[in-house]
């Protein structure tokens, strides 16, 4: 029990005296760019997809 409370002691001390958190701008821009990497992504996803469909629908007409 003494190692799980020097454990949860030393987590607190880390994240309140260790950590750097970051300023509310910084976080803002970091989210900005995540939002626009995951559509970028989620882009670039639905194109492959559309892609294959027609492929395949191509190939199946063929059969």
């Amino acid at each position: 029990m003494k190692k799980i409370i020097n454990y949860l002691k030393e987590s607190y001390t880390e994240l309140v005296h260790k950590v750097t958190w970051p300023t509310w701008k910084e976080l803002q821009s970091s989210a900005l760019i995540v939002m626009i990497a995951s559509l970028i992504f989620a882009l670039i996803v639905f194109a492959m997809d559309t892609t294959f469909q027609k492929i395949l629908e191509g190939i199946y007409k063929l059969v």
